[in-house]
Order: C-alpha cells, then structure tokens, then sequence
C-alpha cells in the first residue's frame, strides 16, 4: 500500500494545486507533455517553467509456453524545465519497479524489485517549439546506473530521437519518432546498439485527446537479436478548469512474440 500512496498523493496534489491565470500564464504555449504515448512530442517547454509528469501506476505482462512475465512500476516522475525559448533540459527516475517471472509448470516464482536508474536529458526545437504546424526536434538522453542492483542497468546507456510532427488536416496530425539507442548487451559485458520506430495520430474532442501509435524496436543484442512491436491507445483528459494539467490513460497491445501481451498504466501532469 504504501507504495500505491506515494504517487496517489502527488497526482493530488499536482491536480490540485491551480493558480488564478495571469497575463503570463495566457501567453504561454499549449499545454504538451510526453505521456501517455511512446512517442517523443515535438514541443518545447517554456523558458522558466517546470513540468512534473508522473505515472501513477504502469503495467506490463507477458506469456509463453513455460513462463509468466510481469512488470510495475509506481510514481514514475518525468521532470521537464524549460532553459531556452528552444530548448529544455529534463530528469526521470521510477521510485518503485519491480518484475515478476513465474515457472507455470511448478508455479514457483523470482521477483526482482528496487529504484530505477536516472535518465538525464534535453530536447532542442529544430523548427515551431508550440509543435504546432510542421514542427521538428531532436531529443537526447543518458541513462546512469543508479538503481538498485537487481534492476539497474549493467552500465551507461543513451540515445538520440528526431520526433517530427505533421498536421494532416484541421482534425488530425501524424508524428514520427525515429530513434537510436546504445544500450548494454545482455551478458553485461559490452554495448550494442537499438533502433526505435513510433508512428502515430491523434486528435482532440473537446477536453479529450486520442491517439493511436505503432511502435517497432530492434535491438541487436550480441546474444541474441530481437525485435518488438506494439499497437498503442492513448487517452488524455484536460481539465476545462485547470489549463496546465492533464490526466491521461495508455495501454499497448503486443503484436508479436517477443512482446509484452499487454502493457497499461495512468498518469498525470503539470506545468507550473
């Protein structure tokens, strides 16, 4: 319980907390975040402004002929600050995950669980920071062992994201997230590196926002090459009455075998 506490609070209080709009506050851009999608967004947070983006609960699991896969997270927390009217600098940990592998011949079960490493990154605007119109921007992050030892990675890891967004009409827009990845080898031994496609569309209904994503990874793992592939549903409401927040919904559905057979969670954010 109280693991499910922590993060129950902070949405609360992230919801909550509104304050009377301003002169400042009607100038700034459209409210944007990077949940729930598997997406990176085109926008730019607002020099001077910080955006707090927590899942409340994100859940993945996975069958095969002789093993169950499971996998929670709680109060994973994206922080973004806007450090340039073009670029933002950003800062993610997962406080709680843990993973789950059951034998269902004998039922016996291994669970792994701790704090996740830390991902530091930026994302720098290449054309309309708002990401409103044909928007461009490159994205860049580092990962650095310093979770738990049962669930951090064996060494340093990175990589780079050019999202693109594109309006298809008044309705409807289209963004690409291609990106590449150096991420550690499964024997722990070295490096290798990843390569990620996320294709997706949305459009807004009054105060909700849906979407839908394909997302293909092919990671070339010395030890053994495999490739995944999802189809995402999102869903994020808007509160009419508070402009800088939302709440938002996600769960992706596996399309091949080396996939999770289904992966959802919650969230919420906020500028302030």
């Amino acid at each position: 319980m109280r693991h499910l506490l922590t993060p129950a609070l902070a949405a609360a209080c992230l919801l909550s907390f509104a304050a009377p709009a301003s002169a400042q506050d009607a100038a700034l851009r459209d409210f944007c975040a990077d949940r729930p999608g598997k997406g990176t967004p085109t926008c730019i947070l607002d020099q001077g402004h910080v955006q707090f983006e927590v899942g409340l609960f994100d859940g993945a699991r996975q069958r095969d002929e002789g093993f169950k896969y499971e996998s929670w997270g709680y109060g994973d927390t994206f922080v973004r600050y806007g450090l340039t009217p073009l670029t933002e600098i950003q800062f993610g940990i997962t406080p709680y995950v843990s993973e789950e592998v059951t034998d269902r011949a004998t039922g016996l079960r291994e669970k792994v669980d701790g704090t996740s490493d830390i991902s530091i990154g930026f994302r720098h605007s290449l054309a309309n920071p708002d990401g409103s119109g044909l928007s461009a921007a490159v994205a860049g992050f580092v990962g650095l062992p310093t979770g738990s030892d049962a669930v951090r990675a064996d060494g340093i890891e990175g990589g780079i994201v050019v999202p693109v967004s594109v309006p298809l009409n008044d309705d409807w827009g289209l963004s690409l997230s291609p990106e590449v990845d150096i991420v550690r080898d499964g024997s722990g031994e070295g490096s290798h590196a990843a390569y990620t496609m996320v294709a997706g569309i949305g459009r807004s209904f009054g105060p909700w926002a849906l979407g839908a994503e394909i997302w293909v990874s092919h990671d070339d793992d010395p030890d053994g090459a495999s490739t995944q592939s999802t189809f995402d549903l999102t869903a994020v409401w808007s509160p009419p009455f508070l402009a800088d927040a939302q709440l938002d919904f996600g769960v992706n559905f596996g399309l091949n075998d080396e996939s999770p057979d289904v992966e959802f969670g919650v969230g919420v954010a906020r500028r302030f």
